[in-house]
Order: structure tokens, then C-alpha cells, then sequence
């Protein structure tokens, strides 16, 4: 009857350390993305299985630019990259569906080689002090202020970027000093002008701004509301904006933040809950602000609220004004 056991063979040691090698190699990480990856890029670029599509990031910035946000450029392509595809479609009327050669075109991707680029780390920035924030509120209201907590993070808002991005791009970044070069997106100057009227789309999780006539300035993906506290439908207008605000915290007013049956006001800050704009709405508690997680703009809940990213909610409120129609639309 045969054995089931195979019989013991001996492996010299010297041969073992040569297989560990050899699976080594194997498992070795791909080469970090470069500057020259993305600015070259073409529609029939090479993509890789894994980490950020180079021609992602540059259709990406590039939609940024034009007015149609992706939220932010991470280099995947997930829901707020197509929507702001989908957007960009209906805007400039290109025929067809998806991220398709058409849209490259639309995009200008093979002429634009400018998409990333070398900045110096500045004095303000290298000194800027970074902070851990604690979850719970009554903690956070203990701070001064709710700052970024990490130098990927300060930059990646900067510039729009993932703090992924950020990371895949500058290895280092947490080790940058003043006068150290980084590489960054390039998104251009903030939209600016009149917007004449915004409208929230909560089943489709964009907002929209208008001008006088009806066409679209900017398009921005977003968070609208929670099945627990939904963003009641219908008219408002804006009453007032507020930079870099505080935040009030009142649980018989809002929600139940983990324990904190008092109210508190938590310090300004990119982190704080309502990011660092508030764009105050005529029906009381509800705004447009920004938020401390980019990331998850218009994939999680709001209490409420329409949450932006930060620097979308930055450009927004320098088009809007006391008065500016807001359409909330199911």
C-alpha cells in the first residue's frame, strides 16, 4: 500500500537562502509613480493592476480645472470620478458613455503635459504644527484648534489630492523641510464669478451653480443628508457664509455625539465636523460646509447637511451671496 507521506529530503541551508531571494524578488513593490508617468500619459497608457492610474490623475485634474470637480484626485476610478465624467457629458454635450477616448479628447489628455509639478515646501507650511484630534467632541473642544494631523494631509488638501496620492508621489513627504521640493497637482486658479443659483441633487449626490442664464458654472459631488436626518427637499436661499468657523454642538438641536449630552463649541480647523467653511441656509441647522474627510464625499452620510470637500466649498462660497437661490431636488 502506498505511503502517504512523502519521504524527508534534505535541503542545504545555502539553497534555502536562495529561494527566500528568489520569493524576495517576487513580492518586490512596483517602481513609486513619477512626475513624467502622469504628464505623458496618453489614453493608451499602460495601467497598472495596482495604486494610482497615471491617465486617472490626469483626466482628473483636468476636470478640476474645467469646473466639473472629481472630488479628489486619487487616481481611481471610482464613483465621484464618474460622475464628474457623466457631468462633463451632459455639459459639453460629448457623445456616447463612461471614460472613453472622447472624453480624453474633450479633456485635451495627450496635448496637456503640465498636470504635475515640482513646488518648494514654504516656510509657513514647514512650520506648520500638526495635531492628533481625538474622536469624541468634548475632547476636541478641549483644543485650539482642529488642525491637519499630517503633512500628507496639509498638502493633499492644498492641491486637492488623496493623501494616497500624495504619498505615492513623495515618499517621504513626512520628512519634508523648508525648501524641500514636492510634486503636486496642478489645478489651476479658483473658479470665480456670480453663481445666480445652486441646486442639490440628492439622489445623484452633486451640486450644481448656475449663472443668470441657466448654464453651468461648476459641479461639485456631494454628500446630501442620511435616511436618519435626510436634507428636506425643496427652496432656501443662503444667508451668510463663514470662514473658517467654529462649530456649535447641540444634541437637542442636531444629533448625539457619542456620551455629550451638553452643548459645546469646538474649535476652527480643516478637522472639525463642518470642515472650514460654513455656508449658512435659510431653514435653521442646515448648510453647505466642507468636511475633514475628502475621501468620503458623497459615499457616507451628513447629518443633514450638503458637505463638500473643503477647497469645493472654499470656491463656492467666494461665487455666492446673501440671497443666492438654493434648490434642494430628489
Amino acid at each position: 500500500m502506498p505511503s502517504r507521506f512523502m519521504p524527508f529530503r534534505f535541503i542545504p541551508f545555502r539553497a534555502l537562502l536562495l529561494a527566500g531571494a528568489a520569493l524576495v524578488t517576487l513580492v518586490a513593490p512596483a517602481p513609486a509613480l513619477t512626475a513624467d508617468d502622469i504628464n505623458s500619459a496618453t489614453f493608451q497608457s499602460k495601467t497598472t493592476a495596482k495604486g494610482p492610474d497615471p491617465r486617472i490623475v490626469k483626466a482628473q485634474t483636468l476636470l478640476d480645472r474645467g469646473g466639473v470637480s472629481p472630488g479628489v484626485i486619487d487616481g481611481h476610478d471610482g464613483e465621484n470620478f464618474r460622475k464628474a465624467v457623466a457631468a462633463l457629458r451632459r455639459r459639453d454635450k460629448i457623445a456616447g458613455e463612461g471614460f472613453d477616448v472622447n472624453v480624453w479628447k474633450a479633456l485635451k489628455g495627450d496635448e496637456t503635459k503640465d498636470i504635475v509639478a515640482e513646488i518648494a515646501l514654504s516656510k509657513d507650511d514647514a512650520a506648520y504644527a500638526f495635531e492628533k484630534n481625538p474622536e469624541d467632541y468634548a475632547e476636541k473642544a478641549k483644543m485650539k484648534a482642529l488642525a491637519y494631523e499630517t503633512r500628507a494631509e496639509q498638502i493633499g488638501e492644498r492641491f486637492h489630492m488623496d493623501d494616497d496620492l500624495v504619498r505615492a508621489l513623495n515618499p517621504k513627504i513626512e520628512e519634508a523641510r523648508e525648501g524641500d521640493k514636492l510634486i503636486v497637482a496642478q489645478t489651476g486658479e479658483r473658479l470665480k464669478g456670480k453663481v445666480a443659483r445652486i441646486v442639490a441633487d440628492k439622489g445623484n449626490g452633486m451640486v450644481v451653480t448656475m449663472d443668470e442664464k441657466g448654464g453651468w458654472i461648476s459641479v461639485y459631488p456631494a454628500t446630501i443628508g442620511s435616511e436618519s436626518t435626510p436634507t428636506p427637499s425643496g427652496k432656501m436661499e443662503v444667508t451668510a457664509v463663514a470662514m473658517n468657523p467654529t462649530y456649535s454642538y447641540d444634541p437637542e438641536k442636531n444629533f448625539q455625539q457619542g456620551r455629550n449630552k451638553e452643548k459645546l463649541t469646538l474649535p476652527p480647523g480643516p478637522n472639525g465636523p463642518v470642515g472650514d467653511v460654513w455656508i449658512d441656509l435659510s431653514k435653521p441647522t442646515f448648510g453647505i460646509h466642507g468636511t475633514p474627510e475628502p475621501s468620503k464625499v458623497s459615499k457616507s452620510s451628513s447629518h443633514g447637511c450638503i458637505r463638500l470637500t473643503n477647497w469645493d466649498a472654499q470656491e463656492l462660497a467666494k461665487m455666492v451671496a446673501k440671497g443666492t437661490p438654493v434648490e434642494i431636488v430628489d
